[in-house]
């Protein structure tokens, strides 16, 4: 554990490096690096002022210029921003590009920036199984602003919503039918809504799209967490850095009203119950995938339903069985009342 208490120190003092290193140990799926990273965490408490803003949007809307852009207008006002960008990971061979630190060069040379992209490794909901740790890792690292990009897929992208402050969905203009399509599920997660390349011919195409964003915000059910006029549509252009300051402003003003509501203490609260149900889910999941004599009956049970001979949710019924001891539930004939 000495090892952990230096990089837990050299964290807290701001060492990109040693950030690097201490979210690659938080991303390892190695018992031992789980117990280390599990000891780091708790040496790093979470600073309660910073940020977390999560951004999405569809592919090509201009997500990771948007960051940079404002990256940049942050870290020149004097502000320490983290990013963590997720990017998508083969279905076949599970690898990644990973170059969104590429695509933010003028942001991956600024002092106050750091930039950490993750694959999703097949991760449904945009985000990678450890973000939410590796923010974590930024803010107790000095970083007051930890800014996420997700995947960028579509209206599923919903798990962000579980680790930040603040959402922002950014899309471009001329959508078509693309207002039919988020209108539910990640755009009722939304704070802001954010129509990029509002620039050069696209601008009047920009401000007729915002106008239709903010008629079907209004017919979104109102969020108690919200104050009046929020969640509401912004124009931006990230190429030309316009309207940057102004969503900020929204963002901040947001967030101040939530946390004298109480709003966003409350919602913390939540988030962290939510991460602990998944964290006893997936601990389950490891547990048996972990253990010789459960991946084989796994196997067996896997098996079974694909032959159509027991149904999945008395499969799923039978593979934790062992784990809380009920011996009687682990046969593989499917007996029993049918499903």
């Amino acid at each position: 554990m000495r090892d952990v208490a230096e990089l837990a120190e050299r964290v807290a003092a701001g060492e990109r490096r040693a950030l690097a290193r201490a979210i690659t140990l938080v991303e390892s799926r190695r018992a031992d690096h789980r117990a280390a990273a599990e000891a780091l965490l708790t040496a790093l408490p979470v600073p309660e002022a910073v940020l977390r803003v999560g951004l999405s949007g569809t592919p090509g809307v201009g997500k990771s210029t948007f960051v940079e852009s404002l990256g940049l207008m942050l870290t020149e006002a004097g502000e320490r921003v983290a990013v963590l960008a997720v990017d998508p990971s083969s279905a076949r061979s599970g690898g990644s590009i990973l170059g969104d630190k590429t695509r933010m060069e003028r942001l991956s040379r600024a002092p106050g920036a750091f930039i950490r992209p993750s694959p999703a490794v097949g991760r449904l909901g945009g985000v990678a199984r450890r973000t939410r740790e590796a923010a974590a890792l930024c803010a107790a690292a000095g970083y007051g602003t930890v800014l996420i990009e997700t995947v960028g897929v579509g209206q599923s992208e919903v798990e962000v919503g579980w680790m930040v402050d603040v959402f922002l969905l950014l899309l471009a203009p001329a959508g078509g039918d693309e207002l039919q399509g988020v209108k539910r599920g990640i755009m009722e997660i939304a704070d802001l809504v954010l129509v990029n390349k509002a620039d050069g011919p696209l601008a009047p195409q920009a401000q007729r799209t915002c106008a239709d964003y903010a008629g079907a915000l209004r017919l979104l059910r109102k969020r108690p967490d919200d104050p009046e006029g929020f969640p509401k549509a912004l124009t931006v252009s990230a190429l030309e850095a316009r309207g940057l300051a102004e969503a900020w402003d929204e963002v901040r003003r947001l967030v101040a009203w939530r946390r004298a509501k109480g709003w966003l203490a409350s919602r913390r609260a939540e988030q962290a119950r939510h991460w602990f149900r998944e964290e006893v889910r997936q601990a389950i999941e490891d547990r048996l995938a972990g253990d010789d004599a459960h991946a084989d009956r796994l196997t067996a049970l896997e098996a079974a339903v694909a032959a159509g001979e027991l149904p999945a949710a008395r499969a799923a019924a039978q593979a934790v069985a062992p784990l809380f001891g009920d011996a009687g539930a682990t046969g593989l004939d499917g007996g029993g009342d049918s499903d």
